[in-house]
């Protein structure tokens, strides 16, 4: 027997909610950084592009690759010391934990600075606006709790928001999709139940 329009309106919804399970989309845009444990080690990977319209430029430095929770400072790559061009004019959290500073071990890629406590972001000197950023560093031996910092998404932004004028740390692991599995499985059994009582 052939289901009428009127019975297929409630399957049409938990369908659209079962594709909404798979629409999940990370964080888009702008410079991202994920701060993890590795085994024995934490590691912090950054990527993404930076749009420097809407920050101030202050002053040219140069610092070390480490993390600081308690101030909010998490400098991503090299160990050399290159020379960066600081910027200030954004908002964002100024801790993300209550641990002291933390050199890393070795780092490679670009350097980025996020210095949340003073409201201060870094980038390579002569970066030009919107080009694609990468790096890393390791802390040999550690654990996120031993270096003080908090699991979560810390997210700094400025100008009027636009896709790669944000700068987010995610500390700990990227949820491994068993959340949406589960979720799936009940919309489906949902799904089952409500088909037999509309007998289609």
């Amino acid at each position: 027997m052939k289901a009428s329009p009127k019975k297929l309106l409630p399957l049409t919804v938990v369908a659209i909610a079962v594709t909404s399970l798979f629409s999940v989309r990370p964080a888009q845009g702008g410079y991202i950084v994920t701060l993890e444990q590795v085994g024995a080690n934490v590691v912090a990977n950054g990527s993404g592009p930076i749009d420097l319209n809407g920050l101030m430029f202050e002053f040219t430095s140069n610092v070390g690759a480490g993390v600081e929770g308690s101030l909010g400072i998490i400098n991503t790559g090299p160990q050399t010391l290159p020379s960066i061009d600081v910027y200030g004019g954004f908002t964002g959290p100024t801790s993300f934990g209550s641990g002291g500073g933390f050199l890393a071990d070795t780092g490679s890629g670009d350097f980025v600075v996020m210095q949340g406590f003073q409201f201060l972001l870094a980038v390579p000197q002569g970066y030009v606006s919107g080009s694609a950023l990468s790096d890393s560093m390791t802390f040999n031996n550690q654990t996120l709790a031993s270096m003080g910092v908090t699991p979560g998404t810390y997210e700094w932004t400025w100008g009027d928001g636009g896709a790669n004028q944000n700068f987010t740390l995610v500390i700990g692991a990227v949820p491994d999709g068993g959340t949406t599995i589960s979720l799936l499985g009940c919309a489906l059994l949902g799904l089952a139940v409500l088909r037999r009582k509309l007998g289609c």
